[in-house]
């Protein structure tokens, strides 16, 4: 069994990855922000992720889900929308809430056989898809792209692989009702190519689909 770390746990995709783990036998170390029956875990707080990492100091880290992630902008308009504190909120989050947690856990997943990290992204942070719109999101799913790519690039020669993935348009608080897909369904497909994730898989320099459901988990790259 593989002990799993998810942040960003206490609702949506997070909260039901953590739910099928758990029923496979899994070890899962679920995170929220507030704690409230979850590992508390802000992702935008060094202290916080200096914290649980210390709290864990002695357990092994198989796989690191980096799901926490906010959209804050959705509807802004460009005239006079996308405030400066928008921006820091976003970036904090859902780029340098990443690198922390990573940085954090390295050494618990140094001592997994096999150690892997899944950065969820989007596809809205793709350069072939611009449609316009929700600059603070796209940019800060772009970064993290980058991020992914170059931690991969990275850890490899430490053994550690390393995946971005789409989860799908999905019918969340976030992704809102018109969404292809529902939690489960981007759940489940998610999990199956974490479990398919090795140092053997080859970057991808552009998104393609992975899931029989054509609308779901799109792998933008994975590690070299």
């Amino acid at each position: 069994m593989s002990h799993i770390l998810i942040t960003g746990a206490n609702r949506g995709i997070g909260a039901r990855l953590a739910e099928l783990y758990a029923v496979t036998g899994d070890t899962v170390t679920a995170t929220a922000r507030s704690g409230d029956g979850y590992a508390a875990l802000d992702v935008t707080n060094p202290a916080s992720v200096k914290a649980l990492a210390s709290a864990m100091a002695e357990e092994t880290v198989d796989l690191l889900i980096c799901n926490a992630g906010i959209y804050p902008d959705k509807g802004q308009a460009l005239e006079d929308g996308y405030p400066s504190d928008m921006w820091a909120q976003s970036f904090a989050t859902n780029v340098t809430g990443v690198f922390l947690t990573v940085q954090a856990f390295l050494p618990h997943l140094m001592r997994s056989d096999a150690p892997k990290i899944a950065i969820i992204s989007s596809q809205m942070g793709s350069d072939t898809k611009a449609p316009g719109g929700s600059y603070i999101y796209r940019s800060s799913k772009a970064a993290a792209l980058n991020l992914a790519r170059n931690l991969a690039a990275d850890l490899a020669p430490e053994g550690v692989a390393v995946g971005a993935y789409h989860p799908g348009w999905v019918r969340t608080d976030m992704g809102g009702d018109g969404g292809d897909i529902d939690v489960a369904q981007s759940a489940e497909g998610l999990i199956r190519e974490f479990d398919a994730l090795s140092l053997q898989t080859e970057y991808l320099p552009n998104p393609i689909s992975i899931s029989v459901d054509k609308r779901c988990c799109q792998k933008y790259f994975l590690d070299y």
